[in-house]
């Protein structure tokens, strides 16, 4: 998993003690991550990332777990970015 992924989404797991790994297979819900929390966990992936999460990714399978969000984030990052004409 990405050292800045997992920083990122460690801040917004408040039932996860900063010295337990996080399991990528754990729900996170769980590990503290409410609604609210995932609205923010959004703008902090947008913000400190630089990665832009379609709506269509915006699902409760998406945010299921650290896996299947990293996965998403991994494949938006390796996406070409289209340019304006």
């Amino acid at each position: 998993m990405d050292p800045a992924f997992e920083a990122v989404l460690r801040r917004r797991l408040r039932n996860l003690p900063a010295e337990t790994p996080l399991d990528p297979t754990a729900p996170l819900t769980d590990l503290g991550l409410d609604s609210m929390e995932a609205v923010e966990l959004v703008f902090d992936i947008e913000d400190e990332l630089g990665v832009a999460l379609p709506d269509d990714t915006l699902t409760g399978d998406t945010f299921a777990t650290a896996r299947s969000l990293g996965a998403v984030v991994d494949r938006v990052r390796s996406e070409p970015t289209s340019s304006p004409s």
